[in-house]
């Protein structure tokens, strides 16, 4: 066997050399694949070599350029494309049981008689109660082809329904709040920019203006970007026709500018759009083109930095590369990608903690703003800064007021959200008739106290100690999110937001921003803010 293999060896090498002017990037490449395959002391699986050796590769060039699988391009995409097949839940895991909270509307769960509070036990034949199972094993089960029957068994109260559910096409929505923050301001937050986003926002504009809305909040904050198409889309809805939004250029890709066609349907009134330092891509697109047309004043803190165009690389077997292929600039010009090194994403990935650890969070002196980096925005000339994000114009340090590691824990372990579904389940008939209105909900809950007792002794028996004063202090948020889940629970999934922003120090300055028409003027002529927040120290890492 020695034998043969070395004859086998020099016949390659001898082959090589001999063909050594030949020799190229790509049958290295085929070469060293073939003799994996063959020659390596353990059966190997070749696609995972293949599929391994591409995400080398693309490591050595950004952080950005990314391989993905059949199943994991499908996974990415579907939140993007705005919509997928499935039964038309929304669910939550209680006690290892899938609790439906919601049916999607005129979707196929809510057509064969499926009720929130209804428990799914099994769908076809995998039993889904009692199995521990993680969100995505469930949807898993559920989601299949548009067409395709799932059989259910569901539980509600002592008795098991048996359901037949055909499978049809769910939407994803980018816009998971839209309602009046005042009598003249609305508010719309946006989680992310897919296909129907531009369209989502336009009949959200059209619903608040409506009920009287003059003046508007984008709530771009954790948004991660998406369609660069959608925010360009979304942009033009604000700005006049003929006004640049964005930009793009790379070595191999035409450059290209975006530039707005037609009249927007809020071309006029005060918008203010809070961003936060995991607001990314899209999102950047979109509140850096209002920033440099002063058309907007930004308030949070400074955004990601993702300035890097992917295009994506599909294979006949469903798998993917997301290349990137361009940088794009704002109006001003600025590339507010930031620094990185080729083959070192794991230093990347760790600037948010390098802005955590420097106190960026909390402090807006941190955020560097050199020289070399400063721009003018198009109409006022003001200065804004590339580099790395999207500066803020009111910058609003991170909040942490409310948090204590009491908090933390039991929200970690899940007592908080069970404790919630448990109590919708056992008033739901009660609640419904005492509020039947989402307004009279607003105005007169309140989480009882036997509620807080039963969660405080739940908290206890899985291990966390009570601490009193730890307690108190997140009390106001604990029981903020409580009523904004019930509210999701019983009416609808815009109903959870408005519950928090009395609490979100974001929101209340762009309300304060957006009711100060002098203090918004200022801002967007000059860059300057006369009514600075009030910083606050940066928070132990520790408690």
């Amino acid at each position: 066997m020695k034998y043969i293999l070395s004859i086998l060896l020099c016949a390659l090498a001898v082959s090589a050399g001999a063909q050594q002017q030949q020799f190229n990037n790509d049958m290295k490449l085929r070469m060293a694949n073939a003799v994996i395959e063959q020659f390596y002391v353990e059966p190997v699986n070749g696609d995972t070599i293949t599929d391994e050796a591409i995400r080398a590769m693309l490591k050595t060039l950004d952080p950005h350029s990314a391989y993905s699988t059949p199943a994991e391009t499908k996974e990415f995409t579907e939140p993007l494309e705005g919509k997928f097949s499935g039964i038309g839940i929304q669910f939550n895991m209680l006690e290892d049981t899938v609790y439906v909270i919601q049916t999607v509307s005129g979707g196929p769960s809510e057509k064969v008689g499926i009720l929130p509070g209804d428990r799914i036990i099994s769908a076809n034949d995998t039993v889904i109660a009692g199995k521990k199972l993680v969100n995505t094993k469930v949807m898993k089960v559920l989601r299949g082809p548009k067409g395709s029957t799932v059989d259910l068994k569901v539980k509600r109260g002592p008795e098991i329904i048996d359901f037949t559910v055909t499978r049809d096409d769910i939407p994803i929505y980018s816009v998971d709040e839209t309602f009046m923050a005042d009598p003249t301001t609305g508010y719309i937050r946006i989680t992310r920019f897919a296909e129907e986003t531009a369209k989502e926002v336009r009949e959200a504009i059209a619903k608040l203006r409506a009920q009287g809305m003059q003046n508007l909040i984008i709530d771009l904050s954790d948004n991660g970007g998406g369609y660069l198409g959608s925010a360009f889309e979304l942009a033009s809805e604000f700005l006049p026709e003929g006004t640049p939004v964005v930009s793009t250029a790379g070595r191999a890709s035409q450059p290209a500018q975006y530039v707005t066609e037609g009249r927007g349907m809020m071309p006029k009134g005060r918008v203010v759009v809070i961003v936060n330092q995991t607001s990314a891509s899209a999102s950047e697109i979109l509140s850096g083109a209002l920033q440099d047309n002063d058309r907007a004043v930004i308030v949070g803190r400074r955004t990601f930095g993702k300035g890097l165009v992917q295009r994506p690389f599909p294979f006949p077997d469903g798998s993917m590369i997301r290349l990137t292929v361009a940088r794009y600039y704002t109006p001003s010009g600025r590339c507010i990608q930031k620094h990185y090194d080729k083959g070192h994403g794991e230093e990347y990935q760790l600037d948010l903690l390098n802005r955590y650890t420097a106190g960026e969070l909390w402090h807006a002196d941190s955020i560097a703003r050199p020289d070399s980096l400063k721009y003018e925005t198009l109409r006022n000339h003001r200065p804004v800064y590339g580099g790395g994000g999207i500066i803020p114009d009111v910058f609003v340090p991170a909040d942490t007021s409310y948090y204590s590691v009491y908090y933390r824990d039991i929200v970690a372990k899940g007592i908080l959200n069970r404790s919630t579904v448990s109590y919708v389940d056992a008033h739901r008939a009660e609640l419904k008739k005492q509020y039947p209105t989402e307004e009279s909900y607003v105005a007169h809950f309140t989480v009882p106290e036997d509620f807080m007792s039963s969660l405080i002794a739940k908290a206890t028996d899985a291990g966390i100690e009570y601490n009193e004063e730890q307690y108190q202090r997140s009390l106001p948020l604990m029981t903020a999110i409580i009523k904004g889940l019930i509210a999701r629970d019983l009416y609808e999934n815009a109903s959870y937001f408005r519950h928090i922003a009395p609490l979100n120090k974001d929101y209340l300055e762009a309300l304060r921003v957006i009711h100060d028409p002098s203090r918004y003027n200022r801002i967007l002529l000059t860059g300057e803010d006369p009514s600075p927040v009030q910083e606050t120290a940066t928070p132990a890492a520790t408690e």
